[in-house]
Formats: C-alpha cells, sequence, structure tokens
C-alpha cells in the first residue's frame, strides 16, 4: 500500500491509476497528517478540506467510470497564500489583507493543475507579502524545518517548503521574486523549480515586485517538477508578461541524459562568502557532471544591489496607501524597508535597471559557450528559527538579508533554475545547489537535475523525525 506522505506525486498518480490505493483515501490520510503535523510547522494557513473531499470523489467516480483523468490525478498539493483560491481570503502573509473579500475565483496555474487532476488541500504561511528570505511571520507564526524544527523553514516560501518536506503535501506552488523557491528548497532538502520569467502566468497570484515575480513548484522528484510545470504551461492573455510561446513539454526529455550537455561551475562571486558546506554541494555535483571548467558572471555582487533597489522601490510603490493608512499594521521588518523603498531616489532606480540590461546582455554572453552554469542556493545550511545574525566572509551579517546572496543575481534577469538537494552523512540538514540555464530551457535544467537524482548523488526524502 502507498504512502502519501512519502510518495511522490506521480507515484500517488500512478497508484490511484492503478486502483491500489483511491484519491479518497490519498486525501483524508494527508488531511489527518496535517491535522496532527502542522501545529508543529505551522506550514498551512488554511485548509480546503471539502473541496478536496468533493475532488477526490470526482477522480475515483471517473476512474469507475473509465474516464480519461489528467496526469496528477490525486495528487495533493496546497500553495503559498498569495495564490487566489476561490472562496479563501488571499492573506499574503499580512494582517491587513485578512478582512478583504475572498478570491472569487481560482489563480490561473491552480484552474491548470485542477484540469490535470491534482487535489488542492489548502493554503500556505509565508513571509509577510513575501518580503523576506526566512518563512517568518509575526501574524501567522514562524514555518518550521521538518528536519529539524529548531531551525528555519528560509522564504518567502516557507509554508510551502515545510509541506513538502514533512509529507503534508506531494507538491506546493511558491513565488520567487529573489529567490524565495531556491531558499526554502535548499534549507529543507527539496527540488524547486524557478521557471524564465514570465513563462507561467502569474494571474491571481498577489504581486511583490513585479519585474521580479515569478511563480514556481517545489517537490521531492525531478518527474514531479517536470510533471506539474508541464501541466502549468499555457499562454493568459491576462498577465501582460506571460510569453506567449506554445507549450514545450519537459517530460518527455528528463531522461536524455548529460552528455552532449557543456556545465560549467560559476566562480569568483558565486565562491566568496558562504560556509565550507556550501561550497563543498557544488564541487560534489560538479564532480559527478564531469565539470572542471569555471566561468565567472562579472557584475554579480553589483547585480545584486540593483535587485535590492528595484524590490524596495517597487514593493513600496505598490504598498504606498497601506503604508499611509496603516503603518501599525504591518510586520515591523517589512514596514522599514518599504518604507526605506519610498525614499529611493529616481535615478537610483534608472541606474540599476540600466544594470540590469548589461548584466542580461553579458549573462547572453556567457551561454553562448555553455548549456548550465552550477552555483550555490544558499551561504550555509538552515539557521535557527528567530536567529537574526549569521557569521559569513568573516564578519555577522544579516541573515534576514543575506540568505539569498546567490539567488538574487540570477532571477534579477530571470533566467530558469532548477534547486536541488544535497545530505552529507552525519548531517540532519541538507543545503541546496542551483542548476542554472538560459531562458526557455526548462528542459535542460531538469535534465541535469534527473541524472543527479537518478545517480543518488541528489535526493529530497520526506523528513522522518517530525512524522
Amino acid at each position: 500500500m502507498i504512502n502519501p506522505r512519502r510518495a511522490t506525486a506521480c507515484e500517488i498518480a500512478a497508484a490511484i491509476a492503478s486502483g491500489e490505493t483511491t484519491a479518497r483515501e490519498v486525501t483524508e490520510t494527508t488531511l489527518a497528517h496535517i491535522a496532527a503535523l502542522n501545529p508543529k510547522l505551522t506550514a498551512f494557513t488554511h485548509a480546503t478540506r471539502e473541496r478536496a473531499h468533493a475532488k477526490a470523489a470526482a477522480i475515483d467516480a471517473a476512474y469507475r467510470e473509465g474516464r480519461t483523468i489528467g496526469p496528477l490525478a490525486g495528487a495533493p498539493f496546497a500553495v503559498k497564500n498569495l495564490y487566489d483560491v476561490a472562496g479563501v481570503t488571499t492573506r499574503a502573509g499580512a494582517k491587513i489583507t485578512r478582512d478583504a473579500p475572498l478570491a472569487e475565483a481560482d489563480a490561473f496555474v491552480i484552474r491548470q493543475l485542477d484540469a490535470a487532476g491534482a487535489v488542492l488541500l489548502g493554503a500556505l504561511n509565508m513571509d509577510e507579502y513575501a518580503y523576506g528570505f526566512t518563512g517568518e511571520n509575526v501574524h501567522d507564526g514562524n514555518s518550521r524545518n521538518p528536519h529539524d524544527p529548531r531551525h528555519m523553514t528560509g522564504g518567502s516560501s516557507g509554508g510551502s517548503a515545510a509541506a513538502v518536506a514533512s509529507g503534508m503535501a506531494s507538491f506546493a506552488l511558491g513565488t520567487d521574486t529573489n529567490g524565495s523557491i531556491r531558499v526554502p528548497a535548499s534549507l529543507c532538502g527539496l527540488f524547486g523549480l524557478k521557471p524564465t520569467y514570465g513563462r507561467l502566468s502569474r494571474n491571481g497570484v498577489y504581486p511583490f515586485c513585479a519585474s521580479l515575480d515569478h511563480v514556481g513548484i517545489l517537490a521531492r522528484s525531478v518527474a514531479d517538477l517536470a510533471a506539474i510545470y508541464d501541466a502549468m504551461q499555457g499562454g493568459d492573455p491576462a498577465d501582460a508578461v506571460c510569453a506567449q510561446r506554445a507549450i514545450e513539454l519537459v517530460t518527455p526529455r528528463i531522461e536524455d541524459g548529460v552528455k552532449d550537455l557543456r556545465i560549467a561551475v560559476a566562480g569568483d562571486y558565486f565562491r566568496r562568502d558562504g560556509r565550507p558546506e556550501t561550497f563543498a554541494a557544488v564541487d560534489r555535483i560538479a564532480a559527478a557532471l564531469g565539470a572542471s571548467r569555471e566561468m565567472v558572471l562579472p557584475g554579480a555582487k553589483e547585480a545584486r544591489a540593483a535587485a535590492f533597489l528595484i524590490t524596495a522601490a517597487e514593493g513600496a510603490a505598490f504598498h504606498l496607501e497601506r503604508l499611509r493608512r496603516r503603518p501599525a499594521d504591518f510586520d515591523p521588518a517589512v514596514r522599514d524597508r518599504l518604507l526605506a523603498g519610498t525614499m529611493i531616489p529616481a535615478e537610483a532606480i534608472a541606474k540599476a535597471q540600466k544594470l540590469r540590461t548589461w548584466f542580461r546582455d553579458l549573462a547572453a554572453e556567457i551561454f553562448a559557450g555553455i548549456d548550465i552554469l552550477l552555483a550555490p542556493a544558499t551561504p550555509c545550511r538552515a539557521p535557527l528559527s528567530g536567529q537574526k545574525l549569521m557569521n559569513l566572509g568573516g564578519g555577522d551579517v544579516s541573515v534576514r538579508a543575506n540568505l539569498g546572496i546567490y539567488t538574487q543575481p540570477i532571477s534579477f534577469i530571470g533566467l530558469p533554475v532548477a534547486a536541488v538537494p544535497t545530505f552529507s552523512e552525519g548531517e540532519r540538514l541538507p543545503i541546496g545547489v542551483q542548476i542554472i540555464g538560459s531562458p526557455w530551457r526548462e528542459d535542460l535544467v531538469l535534465r541535469v537535475a534527473r541524472e543527479l537524482e537518478r545517480r543518488g548523488i541528489v535526493q529530497a526524502p520526506a523528513a522522518r523525525n517530525v512524522a
């Protein structure tokens, strides 16, 4: 009998399709797991139990009648609570939004997953307004790392990571503006996918920084990432930046291997300021792939600084009226950074945008000679929950501001990335590595991730110590 707490989304869907189990059994088991475990991990903020039961019943009925169902039929999932879910308040991790009207319709990508047969279980905890890297929330409580609840999940998709790593969901949707999928994937030992900017619709997703926001996935296998990404694809004119590209399925290609790919390791900026385990993880993956070439991506430090400026300024502009009306209802740390964003001169933003164009062109030159670039995902393993400072580069720096030092330059120019988890013998906490590709080459980053998974170099087992 399949155990949905340990199984991947594709394994669950296959077991239901074969008659080994039913969607109802999977849903009831998973909801019971949520009820038992969520008080320890603070992953869910809202459970959609009635919807989940109704969807499971419809799936089981369809199979009994011999009707064709989507490739994710019966796989339980949840979404960061800035995705619109019909009948649920889209809180975006904030206090101010809690009296907002209920969402009238699901976000576009949730509708896509519903059509593929996935069963929505609820909405997940997050940093307020997605402005943070820790997974800590002053209104709902801190998400806890399932591999050791004394430690943080990373964020801002912290609840998404906690839910998947603990087996409360087979996969979850998050968002990534500066690293908010890749950071929690690294700290919680998951596979994460941040597609190319504009590849997936953000229609029905509460915005943070429109020129940087991506939607993406956290899962426990590469096959899951591929199947979920394929289901989510589709042009959507309701999102002005959603690329009207044809659907390009990646699932048929993930077993193609890496022998024809040119893979390099990011040097210079991406070899500084991290802990030894950070670089050891990259080196282990590079060795497994036979990647001995090192490439420098000049301007990464400046790109990160420019990303900070644009994030603060765009976020402040979006929240300006709320800052004026209800400043006391913000998380003070979020409020203060947004207020600082209101004071950034227009000249500084103009320079930051020019730097973005320069950095994007430079990266395009780099990727003309390679297919894949390997880089750290986070500078360290998960800090303790509530920890404010960590030692990096010989000095104490802010945890909240610096968990994304290696992710920010990449999302700044919208490149596709798969985060892959590594576990060291004797270490409970994992750490991740970024597999970075050129625009629209999600197929290549997932091929590399799958090859590493197939060889056992990377893996994402559900945490056992909190089950």
